[in-house]
């Protein structure tokens, strides 16, 4: 697992990068939060991501939204000094575990595993709510093809929707795209509903 730790403090990387050692893990890279180090997280391509930012600003706050929506991936934020707009700025960010005034080397392996499990936990929540979303269109597009099958050609709505699978079926495609087009064609003809 590549772990990387962005900190400008040599002191508090130390004790995250021992902690780390101590813990089994050697795939170690320390990036300082200068210059373009987004990017060059990026390049990396780390698992997981450790912040050690002593008393966070909202600059760094923001650098972390960054840093959550390039990578995706797990990210503890440990800081010395901390209030509830800053740990709901942080969590908004996407950060997966928020440590105040937790930095001892025995305590990284646990945030670290906690933070791993939280974020495949909300990315578990995240895919299934994209699911449910995409199901829910789905359904309105098969409802609005439906809908304009039974009043062009009078069918019921078990009649519109078995003409929709059949049609389907029968040109190897999923019923939401034969609705699609025929959504499509409707409009193009001048269809309104």
């Amino acid at each position: 697992m590549r772990i990387v730790i962005v900190d400008d403090s040599g002191l508090r990387a130390t004790v995250l990068e021992d902690g780390l050692r101590e813990a089994g893990y050697d795939d170690i890279h320390l990036v300082p939060p200068l210059g373009a180090w987004v990017a060059k997280l990026e390049r990396m391509a780390p698992d997981v991501v450790l912040m050690d930012l002593g008393s966070p600003s909202r600059d760094s706050l923001e650098e972390m939204l960054a840093v959550s929506r390039a990578l995706a991936r797990p990210i503890a934020m440990f800081v010395d000094q901390s209030d509830d707009q800053m740990i709901g700025a942080a969590i908004d960010a996407g950060v997966s575990a928020y440590v105040v005034d937790g930095l001892r080397k025995e305590r990284v392996k646990p945030i670290l595993d906690l933070a791993i499990r939280r974020f495949n936990a909300f990315a578990k929540m995240q895919a299934d709510l994209d699911e449910a979303r995409s199901a829910l269109a789905d359904r309105k597009t098969i409802d609005r093809a439906k809908a304009l099958l039974m009043k062009s050609r009078d069918l019921p709505e078990p009649e519109a929707y078995a003409l929709l699978r059949s049609t389907a079926m029968n040109q190897g495609r999923k019923i939401v795209e034969v609705a699609e087009a025929l959504i499509t064609a409707h409009s193009l003809l001048g269809g309104t509903e």
